[in-house]
């Protein structure tokens, strides 16, 4: 739903825009209708019988002018636009074979010239090329009507009226097919971007199962007392990891239930106390937060959901590839220009977890696309002390224009 929709579901009142667009619809309508009297007067002022003009124009209004939201399910685009080129066809077809003369008014040439331009612009290929024909087509044999029995009669006078209305039809048919790829690029862009964003919440969560676990296992014989606590963590996050995993089936579905639950999850700078609170537990090494008071709140959203997932991708890292690690810290500084995030820990490398747990690398791929998205650098070491690894980050905050 677009904003103007949404103001109107919301009883506001409408917009210029819209006043403007209802204004050029209202002025449209008394137009046709205007013309389409006009053809009635001069059938009346000739002398000659106005059947027609009473049988093409009213079928023609109607297809031209009957609501979007009042149209039966048979009313499609192809019959709208189909059946009065035929049905106006079939009259000029009788007027010349019956050898008598009929008027054709402005009236029937605005209304199959509307319809050539919704033929050509909204129906599907390939019904746009043979419903255009047919419009075209009874546009080009109106000029048969006055001229019973002239052999001079030229029916491509109004050809490049035709041609301009098909012309524009198909540049309008155009825009509207690059402005459905580009939604639908965006679309995609944010689901996927989304669906990224869960896959590493649900990493996190999931490795922090499998060390609670195995440390379970160990406590199971040792420490049956603190068994509850641990257990209760595992199934916090276990419960943590299935939301995710439903979030995620949702956004590639693109079902309802999906858009009215949370499709932002991304973190921000006040969410690292609860991410850093949460890695600790009741098994996990010393965790601290250390954020400068130089660190502003009203950085951009971006940016503070790259620092989140450069802190949790970094914790769960620690988890996969550093169990020994004793004592992790998380600290936030920010220069001016820059927001710094690093977090270091002291472990050697020692792991417990199974090989197909430890992940393949792609996450810190993912995480420095997102960083240089944002101009940014990504880096990751052993500390200069060498007794642990870092990750540091360089996000700017400063937006340039290019």
């Amino acid at each position: 739903m677009d904003l103007l929709s949404s103001v109107r579901a919301l009883g506001a009142s409408p917009g210029p825009d819209d006043r403007r667009q209802g204004l050029l619809r209202a002025f449209g309508v008394v137009l046709l209708l205007s013309v389409a009297g006009v053809d009635l007067l001069f059938a009346g002022l000739d002398g000659g019988s106005p059947w027609p003009q009473l049988v093409v124009l009213p079928i023609g209004l109607a297809a031209v002018l009957w609501p979007a939201a009042r149209r039966p399910s048979w009313l499609t685009t192809e019959v709208r636009t189909a059946v009065p080129a035929v049905l106006s066809g079939a009259v000029t077809a009788v007027v010349f074979l019956s050898g008598r003369e009929a008027l054709d008014g402005p009236g029937e040439q605005a209304i199959l010239l509307c319809l050539l331009l919704i033929a050509v612009r909204d129906c599907p290929m390939p019904w746009a090329a043979v419903c255009g024909a047919l419009d075209g087509a009874a546009m080009l044999a109106l000029p048969y009507r006055q001229a019973v029995g002239d052999s001079s009669v030229n029916p491509f006078g109004m050809l490049l009226l035709v041609g301009v209305v098909a012309g524009l039809g198909g540049y309008l048919r155009a825009l509207d097919h690059r402005r459905r790829v580009a939604v639908t690029e965006t679309q995609r862009a944010e689901r996927l971007a989304m669906a990224a964003d869960l896959h590493d919440f649900v990493a996190h969560h999931v490795t922090g199962i499998l060390v609670q676990s195995q440390v379970a296992q160990l406590l199971a014989t040792t420490d049956p007392e603190r068994l509850a606590t641990i257990l209760k963590d595992v199934e916090h996050s276990a419960t943590e990891a299935l939301a995710s995993m439903r979030r995620t089936v949702g956004l590639m579905r693109e079902t309802p239930e999906a858009g009215r639950s949370d499709r932002n999850p991304s973190g921000d700078l006040a969410a690292l106390p609860e991410l850093v609170e949460g890695f600790v537990g009741p098994v996990g090494p010393k965790a601290s937060l250390r954020r400068d008071s130089s660190v502003p709140d009203d950085l951009p959203h971006e940016v503070q959901a790259a620092a989140y997932r450069v802190v949790q991708e970094a914790l769960t890292n620690v988890r996969r590839h550093a169990a020994d690690a004793t004592e992790v810290t998380v600290g936030l500084a920010h220069d001016g220009r820059a927001l710094k995030v690093r977090v270091r820990d002291d472990g050697r490398g020692g792991t417990r977890l199974p090989t197909a747990a430890r992940g393949g690398g792609f996450g810190l791929v993912g995480l420095t696309e997102r960083v240089t998205a944002l101009g940014g650098e990504l880096r990751t070491g052993p500390r200069s002390d060498r007794r642990g690894w870092q990750v540091t980050a360089i996000l700017p905050t400063n937006k340039t224009s290019s």
